[in-house]
């Protein structure tokens, strides 16, 4: 059985301004669901509510979360079942910890600890294509450039075992080269882990290259749902055309001598 996360009707509010209103989004394992829009529609603040991860001031006021079926919590989902990769990775990371002491931090919350989870979190780099171990894990953040941050987050993903990744504008701070190599690592970790991957993005061409279904929100609401190909070639909802129009516009005018 395929495995699933679901999210039906979240809506999120900022006192009595509603900034997401009635989402539904189904992801499934092996597949890549992207959610684009334009700046300001509520995607990322749609991807932080999944997993009860809001700003001040902004609340939920709806919204059922199901694993395989069953209703779950967020707090049942983070780091566990669903991983959040942010833009800004350094964010993420305590800046006065190292790597080593976040990953043993993961591993503990499994009851991993000792030879075995060294190895394991060596293995792990070198999945993610951090071969110089060692050195990574006694660097603090602040160290190592954005690119090897993206993929230090997908390693805690993998060591906490979760199966769904919530990945918000991974690739919009990296340049091209680390851009290219982070899409490789997500693509391939897609095929051979069958993970489940929202990702946050309003870039088309890595909607193109990556996903498998896509959802375009504008105003806070899902406003089309299809897959890829569809998009990309009968796109019914005026905001999707208009992301494709602009896509279109920046590929022509990048590749004219």
């Amino acid at each position: 059985m395929t495995r699933t996360l679901s999210i039906q009707g979240l809506c999120l509010k900022h006192q009595q301004r509603t900034l997401v209103d009635q989402l539904d989004l189904t992801l499934k394992a092996g597949e890549v669901h992207a959610l684009v829009g334009a700046s300001g529609s509520g995607k990322s603040l749609s991807c932080l509510g999944i997993l009860d991860l809001l700003p001040p001031g902004v609340h939920s006021q709806g919204g059922t979360l199901r694993l395989d079926g069953h209703v779950v919590q967020p707090a049942q989902l983070r780091g566990r079942e669903a991983a959040l990769v942010l833009q800004n990775p350094r964010s993420a990371f305590n800046p006065v910890r190292s790597l080593r002491q976040h990953a043993l931090e993961t591993l503990g919350s499994r009851g991993l600890r000792g030879g075995h989870a060294d190895q394991l979190i060596l293995d792990t780099l070198n999945e993610v294509g951090l071969n110089d171990g060692p050195r990574v894990l006694d660097s603090f953040a602040f160290q190592l450039s954005g690119g090897m941050l993206q993929r230090f987050m997908i390693a805690l993903a993998l060591l906490a075992d979760s199966h769904f990744l919530l990945a918000d504008e991974p690739t919009s701070d990296l340049d091209v080269v680390a851009q290219a190599r982070f899409l490789d690592l997500l693509e391939r970790l897609v095929a051979e882990r069958n993970l489940g991957v929202l990702l946050i993005t309003h870039d088309m061409g890595v909607v193109a290259r990556c996903a498998d279904q896509v959802s375009v929100m504008a105003h806070g609401r899902i406003v089309e749902q299809a897959d890829v190909h569809t998009l990309f070639n009968t796109p019914q909802s005026e905001e999707a055309r208009t992301l494709l129009a602009a896509h279109h516009a920046l590929t022509l005018e990048t590749c004219t001598p």
